[in-house]
């Protein structure tokens, strides 16, 4: 009989599609057998503002990947993102008292670390640990078993308002699914897109997707910064309704279809057809409109991201340059657009590493999916769940015991 393989289900809930990821896992690698996407109704900047639309588009995505998959989705690690979401930097230090660092000495300089004032209605995500200094030896990352009289750590918090974090679990937990973990977006991005010389060197993570533009530099093989920002692709949607009188259905099909973000590069005899709206009828415009209605907003998306990048003092950090992935980075010229800004070499992420469906994957719009499932694969204390044989008969005869258990 073949061993069961275990199976980890990645769930990102963005503001305008909820994509369902599943992976395959095996002690050598990670196998994609199903995918699921849904347009997203009831979230506005990667924050849930209605429940019921927000559970029936998760159910959709669940199904489709169940359908695809052949399995049945009990438990999933789902994103989190959103402008309520902050990271601050924050030191421990405590004194060694055995001969050697224990796992209990690094448990409380972690939670020395943690010691600091967070608002009520803020929660803690992420604790990751960046590095451990043993008596003045800094860039130490695992101090267990050394010798030494005094322990710090730098480690990086990232926060979020409780209210959206509980919407996320109870969205789902309404559409039949535990929550394993709440995992920050362009955190598991950076597990699928980023290669591991670029988290070494130092890169930048730009995961600009439908609600939020999300930030995080890396540096090490750890995260050094993160920062959400408030503007994505429904704001290049809304300009081009604005700029070409269309409807917003019809300006995302545009933006797919025609969107450019460099002007000079467009030809001055290609034209697009654009619906009316009120019942009028369509009509034909120069395709450099569209362009110069999308290049002043991505210029403002990039050029917000980089002064925070300044703000941060990671400038010299992201020696390897920037990375750009999400949904809205398929627009034509992206990483044109971004390199003029940037001064650095900026190339297209997709998910890599992978096995499975490779070529349904291999596309910015599933990084984050696709990084949730190798995060909850790499993750110790997740709850388990596997393929079920004969699911139907399985749940059924599940039923049947609870009914009689509970009527004897």
């Amino acid at each position: 009989m073949q061993r069961r393989k275990e199976i980890v289900v990645g769930l990102d809930i963005g503001t305008t599609k909820i994509c369902a990821v599943v992976g395959e896992v095996d002690s050598k690698e990670i196998n994609i057998i199903g995918i699921g996407t849904h347009p997203s109704i009831g979230l506005r900047k990667g924050v849930v503002v209605n429940i019921e639309s927000t559970v029936e588009s998760i159910k959709k995505a669940i199904e489709e990947a169940e359908l695809m998959a052949g399995c049945e989705i009990s438990a999933v690690y789902a994103g989190i993102a959103g402008g309520h979401i902050t990271g601050f930097n924050s030191r421990g230090i405590i004194a060694v008292k055995g001969p050697e660092i224990t796992q209990h000495d690094v448990a409380r300089v972690i939670e020395a670390a943690r010691a600091v004032a967070i608002p009520m209605d803020r929660e803690v995500i992420h604790v990751i640990p960046q590095e451990f200094i043993v008596d003045d030896q800094p860039g130490i990352q695992n101090p267990v078993g050394m010798a030494g009289v005094r322990l710090e750590t730098k480690i990086h918090i990232v926060t979020g308002a409780v209210t959206s974090a509980h919407n996320i679990v109870k969205c789902a937990n309404r559409s039949g699914l535990d929550v394993c973990d709440i995992v920050l977006e362009p955190l598991a991005s950076g597990e699928a897109v980023l290669t591991e010389e670029e988290k070494e060197l130092g890169a930048a993570l730009i995961d600009v997707g439908g609600g939020t533009t999300d930030l995080a530099v890396f540096r090490d093989k750890n995260i050094k910064h993160t920062f959400v920002l408030g503007l994505a692709g429904n704001n290049v949607t809304n300009d081009i309704a604005v700029g070409l009188r269309a409807p917003l259905a019809e300006s995302e099909k545009i933006k797919k279809k025609y969107g450019i973000c460099v002007a000079k590069s467009i030809k001055s005899d290609e034209m697009i057809e654009v619906s009316g709206t009120g019942g009028r009828g369509p009509k034909k415009l120069p395709r450099q409109i569209l362009a110069e209605i999308i290049e002043p907003r991505m210029e403002e998306i990039f050029t917000i991201i980089k002064r925070e990048i300044y703000r941060a003092e990671m400038e010299n950090v992201i020696t390897s340059g920037v990375v750009i992935t999400g949904g809205t980075a398929l627009l034509e010229g992206v990483t044109d657009i971004a390199e003029s800004i940037f001064n650095m070499p900026v190339r297209l992420g997709r998910p890599q590493g992978l096995g499975g469906l490779t070529d349904v994957v291999n596309n910015p719009m599933y990084a984050t999916g696709a990084g949730l499932v190798i995060y909850g694969a790499r993750d110790e204390n997740k709850t388990k769940f596997r393929i079920r044989d004969q699911n139907i008969f399985n749940r059924l005869m599940e039923r049947m015991k609870r009914w009689f258990r509970d009527v004897i």
